[in-house]
């Protein structure tokens, strides 16, 4: 049943999937040192996530809705001026999460332990450790190569669903706009200088954004890519498409799988799907303009790419 989508249902759906998303036991499993998930792994837990209120969604808007988020955040991660900027990336998502529940302080108190946790945890990381994990998330995506409207009319994502990295604008903190090459004797004195032309006009950023529980990010990438309404379609590019056609022939036994669907299990655990009670009959979330698109969706997706659910019994 499609119902007129209130401040009411949305406050409500947001508080259901958020208490979830940062209950206790499951931040402990995500805090946990581990592997990287396998794309089935993530797929999973994000379908739990996404129906652990009365909200509901096909098979057709589940995908769409998976490939904007993975799209979304290949982009901020690609895009960090810095590897630890990752961290102020993350803090944008949980600053916009808190927003969402800034009148109910017991969500809020769980997302602002999750805060800590994380500063905790991350914040004393070197650089070096840093871009590893940068790089580790973006071998996980760089098979992704799904054209988002937004980006493609932002022009920086690419008609074949690559990103477009920018040549201006504020260079990575602590480091100096180029244009200059400076050499050094054996002595370490300065000997000679040398200035060169850039194709990009870069500036020197006025100031590192702010690491603490609270505070001014200065980085953008993370926050909301739709302060101005715009559609959210999601198309396979060719190269993904291909990819698709391959899939079958290049996918090898995971001899870890068994001890992966433990993890899942454990990490399950507390993501309980709610269902709707009494005379509830919930909402259905289309996104697509009309029932007819997204049922043309669903059969003209590639079998390779509507991703399985696996179920998994996780209860104590």
């Amino acid at each position: 049943r499609v119902d007129e989508w209130t401040d009411v249902d949305r406050k409500r759906v947001m508080n259901d999937i958020i208490t979830t998303m940062f209950n206790k036991k499951f931040m402990e499993e995500l805090f946990k040192p581990q592997e990287l998930y396998s794309k089935k792994a993530l797929r999973t837990v994000y379908d739990r996530l996404a129906h652990a209120s009365i909200m509901r969604l096909n098979q057709a808007s589940m995908d769409k809705l998976y490939d904007l988020m993975t799209m979304a955040f290949k982009y901020q991660v690609l895009l960090c001026p810095r590897p630890k900027d990752i961290l102020l990336v993350t803090f944008n998502h949980l600053d916009a999460i808190k927003d969402f529940i800034h009148d109910s302080p017991g969500i809020l108190n769980q997302v602002d332990e999750t805060f800590r946790q994380l500063i905790e945890t991350y914040s004393c990381l070197s650089a070096g450790e840093f871009q590893l994990i940068r790089q580790t998330l973006l071998i996980f995506f760089q098979d992704m190569h799904i054209r988002v409207s937004i980006f493609l009319k932002d022009k920086v994502q690419n008609s074949n669903g690559r990103f477009v990295l920018p040549i201006s604008g504020p260079v990575p903190w602590g480091t100096e706009v180029p244009g200059l090459i400076r050499t050094f004797n054996r002595n370490g004195d300065e000997v000679k200088r040398t200035e060169f032309i850039t194709d990009g006009n870069y500036v020197t950023p006025q100031r590192e954004g702010s690491f603490d529980l609270y505070g001014d990010r200065v980085l953008k990438l993370g926050t909301n890519m739709y302060s101005v309404s715009r559609p959210v379609e999601t198309h396979m590019s060719g190269s993904s498409k291909n990819l698709a056609s391959h899939a079958k022939d290049n996918v090898a036994p995971n001899p870890l799988a068994k001890e992966e669907l433990n993890f899942l299990a454990r990490l399950l655990g507390g993501l309980e799907i709610k269902k709707p009670g009494g005379s509830e009959t919930g909402f259905r979330l289309n996104l697509f303009t009309t029932d007819e698109e997204e049922e043309h969706a669903a059969l003209t997706r590639p079998e390779e790419l509507s991703y399985k659910v696996i179920n998994i019994e996780a209860t104590q």
